[in-house]
């Protein structure tokens, strides 16, 4: 029996610890709330055959001991990747990254998939761990795994079968010393592929393109607007088209915005891969719904409707809501993670009737909003979700407005996810705007 220390008991600490339980080793959970410290944990170490890192986790003296003590530093999705080619499980893993859009492609993937017969789950990043996944399903044809760069970083053999970059813009400075840091870990999805294996190109993401100039692995390429020649499925404006045939026109989609057209390139081209036939795509792209949390139009009080995109925990997330919802209200901000705000000010400018600003985040903001000109009394600092509604519930009558959280950061400075942020958010609409129309 071996004894394997992980780090962290969220989701993916947890799901660690049921793989290592179901293959008879030991697991030794080392978590400051509901396991032993880390101090206490470096007594261990001598003991320790495998160390397993949870993302969230920080790289504190503990991990350096493991580096000194010659102890492996995986990841949980290593963990899980390893077990699952020592099984000789057929299951197939499409791997997922990106600043934007990575959990709608995940997610209607694995529905597109599962709607044409085959046994598929998501995980990672959504849902359950890649771990817990594999103990409770071992029957499953693909497993769509959303992965987060903090879950790429202590890749060593997983290697997907299909794995695709949504596309890449500055996110978690605070975590990384430079944007480069953070673009390279995303990298790690598709460095262990081979021949036998698919990546898909962003042909409009040039952070992407000058990054990928030695490819091990088969690759086509999806565009929108530019390099068409190269790509196997691109959008022409009005049509989406795969293999120079005419998939489905733009109208038809019942995912809205360029940012979503984008998204639908990957879903396509990873069931062209399956052969899923061109009938079953097209009903699934007319009829599939937004995810909840990314840009949820859930409440409507007389000719205001709500927006609920707290799943907007980056800049470029809160762009592409600012340019699908122009002339709303916003309501912006959270946890400071040190980003460069001037572009989004210059947006807000341009696109939004007012702003309400909420969060550690919030001075920063506003600060940058009065630099670029945006008007002091446009300018809201209520620091919560539920004081900035009470004000809006005293302004707004009967004209049409939209009014859309996205806050453009992450919650944990007010909230545990950005999932209890967005219920919170909708509760506190409903109870303020009373009579109103869910949608």
């Amino acid at each position: 029996m071996k004894k394997v220390m992980i780090f962290g008991n969220g989701v993916s600490g947890n799901g660690a610890k049921k793989l290592v339980d179901l293959q008879g080793n030991e697991a030794i959970i080392v978590d400051d709330k509901s396991g032993i410290s880390s101090e206490k944990a470096e007594k261990l170490l001598d003991d320790i055959s495998l160390f397993i890192k949870s993302p969230g986790v920080p790289y504190n003296n503990l991990l350096k001991l493991c580096g000194e003590k010659g102890i492996e530093v995986i990841d949980e999705i290593e963990l899980a990747y390893r077990y699952l080619k020592e099984k000789g499980l057929k299951t197939k893993i499409i791997a997922v990254t990106g600043s934007n859009g990575k959990t709608t492609v995940t997610s209607k993937i694995q529905e597109l998939l599962s709607e044409a017969g085959l046994q598929t789950a998501f995980a990672g990043n959504i849902g359950k761990s890649f771990a817990e996944l594999l103990v409770e399903r071992s029957d499953l044809d693909c497993i769509v795994l959303e992965c987060s760069s903090f879950q790429l970083e202590n890749i060593k053999k997983f290697k997907p079968n299909i794995s695709l970059i949504v596309n890449l813009s500055p996110d978690h400075l605070n975590r990384y010393e430079a944007v480069e840091d953070y673009y390279d870990t995303k990298l790690n999805i598709f460095k262990n592929q081979n021949l036998d294996d698919l990546f898909i190109v962003n042909l409009n993401d040039e952070k992407i393109l000058e990054r990928i100039e030695n490819l091990k692995c088969r690759s086509f390429g999806v565009t929108i607007s530019k390099n068409l020649e190269a790509a196997k499925c691109y959008y022409d404006g009005e049509y989406i088209i795969y293999d120079n045939k005419k998939i489905i026109k733009d109208s038809s989609l019942s995912l809205k915005g360029e940012h979503n057209i984008e998204n639908i390139l990957f879903i396509i081209s990873v069931a062209k891969e399956f052969n899923i036939s061109d009938e079953i795509i097209v009903n699934f792209l007319m009829k599939t719904k937004s995810l909840e949390h990314r840009m949820e139009r859930f409440y409507k009080w007389n000719n205001t409707v709500f927006v609920n995109d707290s799943k907007g925990t980056n800049l470029e997330s809160t762009k592409f809501a600012i340019e699908a919802y122009k002339g709303s209200v916003l309501i912006c901000g959270g946890k400071d993670k040190g980003l460069p705000l001037e572009d989004l000010s210059k947006l807000i400018k341009e696109n939004i009737e007012e702003v309400y600003l909420i969060g550690k985040m919030a001075g920063r903001l506003k600060d940058s909003l009065l630099a670029v000109g945006y008007s002091l009394e446009k300018i809201n600092s209520l620091d919560t979700i539920e004081a900035s509604i009470k004000e809006l519930r005293k302004k707004i009558k009967d004209e049409e407005k939209i009014v859309l959280l996205s806050p453009s950061t992450s919650s944990f400075d007010q909230f545990k996810s950005f999932e209890e942020r967005g219920e919170v958010f909708k509760k506190i609409v409903i109870e303020n705007f009373e009579q109103g129309e869910r949608l």
